[in-house]
């Protein structure tokens, strides 16, 4: 089992900046990709970005590109998605979800592990 928890939501202002956190616990070794993805009221679940925890490598969705970071630290088991140039229609419950198996990252369905989320609100 794998436990995750995400920490960093709050209000900002459209062009703000916000740094989301995702701490793992439990069997982290087990941890292939770790993934971020995002909720609006009355929409499906959408991935954002993800990171293969070994070797590093990133993955965004074309509407964050060039506006969010997805980072990891190994030896805190720890992810980060550093938000910048945010935008009212980035506003959504984020979370944090994590696979153990060697697939896509963009669809919510192969992730096993995923946290509690942690509101982001965007103002105009």
């Amino acid at each position: 089992q794998v436990q995750l928890v995400e920490s960093g939501g709050g209000l900002v202002q459209a062009g703000g900046s916000l740094r989301l956190s995702c701490a793992a616990n439990g069997r982290t070794f087990s941890i292939y990709t770790m993934g971020w993805f995002r909720q609006a009221p009355g929409k499906e679940r959408r991935f954002v970005a993800a990171i293969r925890w070994s070797g590093g490598t990133t993955y965004y969705a074309d509407s964050v590109k060039g506006r969010f970071t997805i980072s990891r630290d190994n030896a805190k088991n720890t992810v980060y998605l550093q938000m910048n140039s945010l935008k009212p229609e980035d506003t959504a419950v984020y979370y944090c979800a994590a696979s153990v198996a060697r697939s896509t990252v963009t669809t919510p369905e192969v992730y096993n592990y995923w946290g509690q989320g942690t509101q982001v609100t965007v103002s105009s």
